[in-house]
């Protein structure tokens, strides 16, 4: 006598192979999505940040010949930047730090400037 076995996903009845736990590829994939929602969530969150990040920083920088502008930090947070979150941070030599969301980073000035940065050794 065999056990009847249901998809985690619809509860039909498996037929096939006795390992088998869905009854499709469509249920498989319905349940791991399922399965992995929260998780997915919070990825999709962070990116999105980092990418308007990027995107604030690249329209400041594209006005100008160079690859730095100076700007004011209230300036980058009218338009929505998140300090909190950034890709990595690059140290130099002098202790100065850059936090980049990708290949776009800015260091934090005195009297609340920023100084925004491209680095296109990071495109390669």
């Amino acid at each position: 006598m065999t056990e009847e076995r249901k998809c985690l996903e619809c509860g039909t009845e498996i037929y096939g192979r006795i390992d088998k736990k869905f009854c499709s590829d469509q249920c498989r994939n319905t349940f791991n999505n399922r399965m992995q929602a929260h998780q997915n969530k919070y990825i999709r969150k962070v990116n999105y940040i980092l990418r308007k990040n990027r995107r604030i920083m690249e329209a400041i920088i594209t006005n100008t010949d160079k690859n730095v502008k100076r700007v004011k930090r209230s300036t980058m947070l009218d338009k929505g930047f998140n300090f909190d979150y950034y890709t990595n941070i690059y140290s130099t030599k002098n202790n100065k730090y850059y936090y980049f969301s990708y290949e776009y980073g800015y260091n934090v000035l005195e009297d609340n400037y920023i100084a925004i940065v491209k680095r296109d050794e990071y495109l390669k």
